[in-house]
């Protein structure tokens, strides 16, 4: 059986992107967590990472890193983790990818902690560049392949890629626009999603570091953490 190592449930969006899609698929695997340290987490995950980071898929001790990395592993074993269709497949490539190596702004401003809800101080012009593509690549997902997923009629590996950022927008009350909003909803009531999401509640870990970088942009209005 595959052993997937993630880090904190609150905060890990590169480790939720597997985790979510095997769970949503049904792909068998036991879960190894291993908290953020505080400061570097290289060593902490160096002896089961060769990145020295997370997460990272273990197959009868081989060792797959990299989300983007894992998902195209996964792919080649099981189907269904990328649509069928060509075209729908092509455009879920695309757009992981795009995910995987973009939006910065996003991921600094908006950095991903499941329990909170915190009002930002402001939403710069990069900002709001990375919300607006977001919801550009929802929309035309969701038009194109007809829903209710981003790729069509199944979840895919495009919808778990996707997956924090619909925590960011449950905690710093993002809107994408159009036809995204009936999305996050749809999201947040997976059953994969609800599982992270209850776990990340009761996770007693409080990371220092991610914790400064959710208050550096705005202010916490609101604490769910029962840990």
């Amino acid at each position: 059986m595959y052993e997937l190592l993630i880090a904190n449930k609150n905060y890990s969006s590169w480790s939720l992107r597997p985790w979510v899609l095997m769970r949503s698929m049904g792909i068998p695997f036991t879960e190894r967590q291993i908290p953020f340290p505080t400061g570097s987490s290289y060593s902490t995950y160096r002896p089961f990472s060769p990145s020295g980071r997370v997460p990272c898929l273990i197959d009868d001790g081989l060792a797959v890193w990299d989300s983007l990395a894992i998902v195209e592993y996964l792919a080649e074993r099981h189907a269904g983790v990328w649509p069928e269709d060509a075209r729908a497949r092509a455009f879920a490539r695309c757009a992981s990818a795009e995910m995987h190596s973009s939006f910065q702004a996003l991921r600094n401003i908006c950095g991903m902690n499941c329990g909170v809800r915190v009002a930002l101080n402001g939403r710069p012009a990069e900002l709001e560049a990375d919300i607006a593509r977001v919801g550009e690549i929802w929309n035309e997902g969701l038009s194109r392949f007809g829903g209710p997923w981003l790729a069509g009629q199944a979840f895919s590996a495009l919808d778990a890629f996707f997956a924090p950022v619909v925590f960011r927008a449950q905690t710093y009350s993002l809107d994408f626009g159009g036809a995204s909003t009936a999305y996050v909803h749809r999201m947040l009531d997976l059953s994969a999603m609800r599982e992270w999401y209850e776990a990340a509640l009761n996770e007693a870990w409080r990371e220092p570091v991610h914790e400064a970088e959710t208050l550096a942009y705005g202010a916490c209005t609101a604490d769910f953490r029962r840990g």
